[in-house]
C-alpha cells in the first residue's frame, strides 16, 4: 500500500521497484488490484479472500467424504 501511495505521489515507478525490491510487475499487479483502495478496503477484501480460500477448502474436503463414502458402500 505504501507503495501504491509512494507512486500516487509522483515518484518513478522504476525506482521505487528498485527500492522496495519488487519488479514493475508485480507493482502494475498491485496497482490493478488494489489502486485506489484505502487501507480499511484492502484489508476487507483480504479478509474475504481468506474466508473464500476457507470455504473452497471445506467444500473440498467434504466432496473427498462424499466420494469415499460411495467408493464404500460400492465395494459391499
Amino acid at each position: 500500500m505504501a507503495v501504491l501511495k509512494q507512486a500516487e505521489a509522483g515518484a518513478s515507478v522504476p525506482d521505487l521497484c528498485r527500492e522496495h525490491g519488487v519488479s514493475t510487475a508485480t507493482f502494475y499487479k498491485w496497482r490493478a488490484k488494489f489502486g485506489g483502495m484505502d487501507v480499511s478496503l484492502m484489508a476487507e477484501m483480504k479478509e474475504l479472500e481468506d474466508e473464500n480460500r476457507r470455504l473452497k477448502k471445506m467444500y473440498v474436503d467434504a466432496q473427498m467424504r462424499a466420494l469415499i463414502v460411495e467408493e464404500a458402500l460400492a465395494k459391499k
